[in-house]
């Protein structure tokens, strides 16, 4: 429905058809438009249906008139765009104009919107249907209709009426101020290493199957821990799993020899202390026929019922008396030959606290120095330390990068956004906020206490 169209200034094309004539606006009241006070909201920040009927009164324009209503989109005092307008054609104007499409082959440039009526004396309406939209970077316009009711389009003066405002809501974001207490920073986890052995044996050997990639896996793991001068070791445990085969005690005492094992080779690389070795504690357990079944029933082997059968009757047994019942089994050479893993799993659990930051100057000082040894309140309280936008801006977004969950952080990055007149970086933000903020889309968004 929009054009481009200047139409007030081709209302002058009409001229030729009743040149001389009389103008005959109508004293009294002038055309109402319904509703009244009309507001538009953008429902996708620019767009705005306008749907109003314009109340032409009786007697307002004569029977050799064309009544024109030009919809105009005013920002400030300035006419931003014109949209397709309503004409309407008294009888007699009617007749000259087709006559002179007959005769002289003239385009009518208002065609378009034209509606004809019979009888100019009555009242009538004319409903208007469109859209309006707004530039980018206005919040808030009006919508005008400029009328023009002569009979040649330069006689007569032009009436301009209230349409409707346009206004985009807005949305207040408002600072969350952190409150800073200080809370212990206790970091708990755990990992395996599968390793490959000798038969019997519980040397390291990093040729055999995967062991250097596996253990250098563990020890970038563990250095952290280790190594850390702000870490102080609450536990730390590594456990050598005992194979299903076999005798359960030798098994088990094996398996705890082979976690002493890659526990002394993590203590070697990492030059630790009797006092740091002295930390970690050795354990073992039997890992039991359960991920032999977990291997046969992914596999598809039928036979995984009968070792699921034994493994249900006898499970208050140790693992001895079900080895000896799966052993009985047709598929016994089967089982040893595929489904029994050719490596050992060493699990290695571990617990410990980073040092606390509770003055300013520590804070500032540590974090120049280790922002990721802070939890989330440490830097949520160095942001409040800091002085300019750009400052509070950074540490925002390295509290996102350690917690991307942050939800004062989040929101105050937003706000510093806006600060800085980056609006799309903000409304990005608050998207990632919805249970705070449901219905960002289409409003304006401003500072809460900025105006």
């Amino acid at each position: 429905m929009k054009s481009k169209i200047q139409y007030i200034t081709l209302l002058a094309a009409s001229a030729g058809l009743l040149a001389g004539c009389a103008s005959q606006r109508q004293a009294g009241s002038g055309i109402r438009v319904t509703p009244a006070a009309c507001v538009l909201v953008p429902e996708d920040g620019r767009n705005a249906d306008m749907d109003v009927v314009f109340h032409v009164p009786e007697n307002y324009f004569t029977k050799r008139s064309r009544l024109v209503i030009v919809p105009q989109l005013v920002v400030g005092d300035t006419v931003k765009d014109e949209y397709l307008p309503l004409v309407v054609d008294a009888p007699i104007y009617s007749k000259k104009l087709k006559r002179r499409e007959v005769l002289e082959n003239y385009t009518d440039t208002l065609a378009a919107g034209i509606r004809k009526v019979d009888n100019t004396s009555a009242s009538f309406e004319l409903p208007y249907n469109g859209t309006v939209v707004l530039p980018a970077g206005v919040d808030t316009a009006r919508v005008v209709a400029v009328v023009s009711t002569d009979g040649c389009g330069e006689c007569t003066g032009i009436d301009t009426i209230e349409v409707a405002s346009i206004g985009r809501p807005s949305l207040y974001i408002q600072w969350m101020e952190p409150q800073f207490v200080v809370r212990p920073k206790v970091v708990d986890g755990k990992g395996e290493a599968r390793l490959a052995f000798e038969i019997n044996k519980y040397d390291i050997n990093l040729g055999l199957g995967n062991n250097r990639s596996e253990l250098e896996a563990m020890l970038e793991t563990l250095t952290p821990v280790l190594k850390d001068t702000l870490a102080t070791v609450n536990s730390f445990t590594i456990s050598g799993m005992a194979s299903a085969d076999g005798s359960l005690a030798f098994n088990t005492r094996l398996a705890e020899n082979r976690a002493n094992a890659a526990k002394d080779w993590v203590a070697d690389r990492l030059s630790l202390t009797s006092a740091q070795k002295n930390v970690i504690r050795i354990d073992s357990r039997p890992e039991g026929w359960r991920p032999v079944l977990d291997s046969m029933t992914k596999d598809g082997n039928p036979d995984s019922v009968k070792v699921k059968d034994i493994l249900e009757r006898f499970a208050d047994q140790n693992d001895d008396v079900q080895e000896r019942h799966i052993r009985r089994l047709d598929c016994w050479n089967t089982i040893r030959d595929r489904y029994l893993s050719k490596d050992r799993k060493v699990e290695y659990t571990y617990s410990y606290t980073i040092k606390s930051f509770t003055t300013d100057d520590e804070l500032l000082d540590m974090y120049a120095k280790r922002p990721d040894a802070f939890n989330e309140p440490e830097l949520l309280k160095v942001s409040t330390l800091m002085q300019t936008d750009a400052e509070k801006i950074e540490v925002y977004q390295t509290i996102l990068k350690y917690f991307p969950d942050s939800e004062t952080a989040k929101n105050n990055l937003a706000v510093l956004y806006l600060r800085t007149g980056n609006e799309d970086a903000a409304r990005s933000m608050l998207r990632q906020l919805p249970g705070r903020y449901p219905d960002i889309e289409g409003k304006r968004l401003k500072v809460e206490g900025a105006e």
